[in-house]
């Protein structure tokens, strides 16, 4: 029996332009994402740490790795789902995001989550 399906969570991801926190003047475009992690697994996990490739429009790549999110290291029970909201910074008008969560599931499982690439850019609106 394979371990598909028993350990296995899914990423969404919404983002948004901030413009009154940018100054595009200064070249600060700023971001949310708000990323809500679903457990489409057999088993509680709980998500340990998190590791994020961060690349602006000019492939300059910064790398960021630390425990948990916002603060939180949320266990999910099977179909239960935890969402937060963070910010980059960008000195370019755009950029991309990609990582990893790692989790552990209760029975002592480790495992990782990718988090697919997503995009960050001003959305072309009508003023």
């Amino acid at each position: 029996m394979t371990d598909q399906g028993i350990y296995a969570c899914e990423v969404s991801v919404v983002t948004e332009y901030l413009e009154a926190q940018s100054s595009p003047e200064a070249a600060q475009y700023v971001y949310a994402y708000t990323i809500t992690i679903r457990n489409v697994g057999k088993i509680s996990s709980q998500l340990i740490s998190r590791h994020w490739v961060i690349t602006d429009a000019l492939q300059q790549v910064r790398e960021v790795k630390g425990l948990g999110v916002v603060g939180e290291q949320p266990l999910l029970s099977p179909g239960a789902e935890y969402s937060y909201t963070s910010s980059v910074m960008f000195s370019t008008p755009s950029g991309e995001m990609y990582g990893t969560y790692q989790m552990v599931a209760v029975d002592g499982h480790w495992f990782e989550v990718d988090i697919p690439t997503f995009w960050l850019h001003q959305a072309a609106g009508l003023h």
